[in-house]
């Protein structure tokens, strides 16, 4: 299933409406939708390597924008989203995000937007509990540009033999990357 997906979207990174659809998934992702744009962007970027941080650039403001659209949905109309949220078997990761709002808050959302965890819980949960807009926007900025831009550079540097391995490493990075800004935040507490 994915093989033929990712096959596909290799096909389309060449297609002349892929900025916008990079776009439109990147905000899309950030609020409702469960595909991430990492899909999208990592082929466009084995694609047209000369163009990666554009299209980093690209994916990182709809991915932040999309942020803000999930924020205000969780701060104006999370009652009705929630049976939405319980139907996408989201409601235990939901009450987890929640507590690590309690506790981390700005690194939470900086953590969630460089990591593979669901980065659309995190908006609505920011929203949903009020967060400061301002640091929210900050994190959601860092993390999700740091994000997107590190994969750009990688990918397109990674050339053909990544290409076939792409499922593969995208995984692992992402949790390693998260597994050592936890870290680091831990050392930061203690």
């Amino acid at each position: 299933m994915f093989k033929k997906l990712y096959n596909n979207i290799l096909r389309w990174a060449e297609h002349p409406q892929a900025n916008k659809l990079l776009f439109s998934l990147s905000f899309a992702e950030s609020s409702f939708f469960p595909i991430p744009p990492d899909v999208m962007l990592l082929p466009m970027c084995l694609a047209k390597p000369k163009k990666r941080y554009y299209l980093a650039a690209i994916t990182t403001l709809a991915s932040v924008l999309g942020g803000v659209f999930g924020y205000l949905i969780g701060y104006y109309l999370f009652d009705l989203v929630e049976p939405l949220v319980k139907l996408m078997h989201y409601g235990e990761k939901l009450n987890l995000v929640k507590t690590w709002f309690d506790t981390w808050g700005f690194w939470a959302i900086l953590i969630a937007g460089f990591s593979p965890i669901p980065y659309k819980l995190f908006t609505l949960t920011a929203g949903l509990m009020g967060m400061v807009f301002v640091p929210f926007l900050l994190a959601s900025v860092i993390g999700r540009g740091a994000r997107f831009f590190l994969l750009a550079l990688l990918i397109s540097l990674g050339g053909d033999k990544l290409k076939e391995g792409l499922n593969e490493y995208i995984e692992t990075i992402g949790w390693a990357v998260s597994g050592v800004i936890i870290l680091l935040i831990l050392v930061y507490q203690l």
